[in-house]
C-alpha cells in the first residue's frame, strides 16, 4: 500500500509539471486601454471593476511581468472601446461580460494592432503600442488607396500595382544612393482623410557586397505610402536624414509632384528643414548638418 501511494504521489507530480510546461507554450493575448478616454469608454459597465486609469495600467503592467516569470509570451493588443462595441452588437454578443471581452481581445491578437511583450516598463509600452496601431492604419489606409485608383485610361494598365513598382525601385535607389552610414528616411503624403507618414531607417557599408540592412516591416510601410503618393499624382515630400562615422549629418530632400519623385535644390531643402510645420516660422538650422540636393531615385513611368 505505501508503494501505491508512492507512485500516485509521483504521477500526480509528473502531470502538474508536464500540464506547466504544456502552459509556457500557449500565448495569451491582453488587451491595453492605452488612452485615458477609452478607458473611461469602459466603465460604463458594471463588468468592468476598474476606477482609476493609472491603477489599471499598474494592474496591467503586474500581470503581465507575472506571465513573463512563468514563461508565458504575451501579447499586448491595443483595445479600441468602439470598435469593441461594433464587434458586440454584429454578433449579438452581451459587451458587459469578461467573457465577451476576452473573446474580442482573442480575435485582435490576428487582426489588430499588437506587440509582444519583451519586459518593457508600462510607460514604455503604451506608446509603442499606440505607434504600432496608428502604424497600421496609416498601412491599411494605403493599401486601400492603391486598390481603389484604378487603371489608367490610355494603356489599361492598374495604376495602383505600377505605382508599387515604382515605389519598390525608387527605395532602393534612395539606399544605395545614400552611401555608406545610418539613413533616417521619412516620406509624407497629405490626403483627403488624413495624413500619411512612413519611417524607414537602414543602415548601409561601402562594401558592394554587403546588402543594406532594412527591417522588412518597415520597408513594406515606406513604399506603400510612398506608392500611394505617387499614385495620387498629388503633394507629398520625402527626406532623408544620414549619418555617418567622421562627418556631420547630412540631409537630402524630394518632394512628389504630379506622380513624380523630384529632387529638392540645397536651399529648397534648408528651407523645408528650417521652417516649423505648423506656425510657417523660421527655425534656426542645426549645427554640423549639411543641406544637400536630392538626387535621381525615380526613373519617368507611363502614369506621370
Amino acid at each position: 500500500m505505501p508503494r501505491r501511494t508512492n507512485d500516485t504521489g509521483t504521477h500526480r507530480t509528473r502531470t502538474t509539471d508536464r500540464r506547466r510546461t504544456l502552459r509556457r507554450e500557449v500565448p495569451g493575448t491582453i488587451g491595453l486601454l492605452a488612452d485615458a478616454g477609452d478607458f473611461a469608454a469602459m466603465r460604463g459597465y458594471r463588468s468592468f471593476t476598474f476606477d482609476d486609469h493609472r491603477d489599471y495600467l499598474h494592474h496591467v503592467d503586474g500581470l503581465l511581468r507575472a506571465l513573463a516569470a512563468q514563461g508565458i509570451h504575451t501579447t499586448v493588443a491595443l483595445f479600441d472601446p468602439d470598435e469593441y462595441a461594433q464587434y458586440c452588437g454584429e454578433n449579438g454578443l452581451d459587451p458587459d461580460t469578461a467573457e465577451t471581452r476576452a473573446r474580442f481581445t482573442a480575435e485582435l491578437a490576428g487582426s489588430g494592432a499588437v506587440l509582444p511583450y519583451t519586459g518593457q516598463p508600462i510607460d514604455e509600452l503604451v506608446p509603442l503600442l499606440v505607434d504600432e496601431a496608428v502604424r497600421q492604419a496609416t498601412w491599411e489606409y494605403a493599401t486601400g488607396l492603391l486598390a481603389e485608383v484604378g487603371r489608367c485610361a490610355d494603356c489599361g494598365e492598374d495604376i495602383g500595382r505600377a505605382s508599387f513598382a515604382r515605389a519598390t525601385d525608387a527605395l532602393e535607389r534612395l539606399v544605395a544612393g545614400a552611401g555608406p552610414g545610418h539613413h533616417h528616411f521619412v516620406c509624407s503624403v497629405p490626403t483627403e482623410a488624413q495624413q500619411l507618414v512612413a519611417v524607414l531607417h537602414a543602415d548601409t557599408t561601402d562594401d558592394p557586397d554587403t546588402l543594406p540592412r532594412v527591417e522588412g516591416r518597415e520597408g513594406l510601410d515606406f513604399v506603400t505610402v510612398l506608392a500611394a503618393g505617387l499614385a495620387l499624382g498629388g503633394p507629398g515630400g520625402l527626406v532623408v536624414r544620414s549619418t555617418a562615422e567622421g562627418r556631420g549629418d547630412r540631409v537630402h530632400g524630394w518632394r512628389l509632384d504630379r506622380g513624380r519623385l523630384t529632387a529638392l535644390s540645397a536651399a529648397a531643402v534648408f528651407n523645408a528643414y528650417c521652417t516649423d510645420a505648423d506656425t510657417g516660422d523660421p527655425v534656426a538650422p542645426e549645427s554640423g548638418v549639411e543641406y544637400c540636393p536630392g538626387y535621381e531615385v525615380d526613373a519617368p513611368g507611363p502614369h506621370h
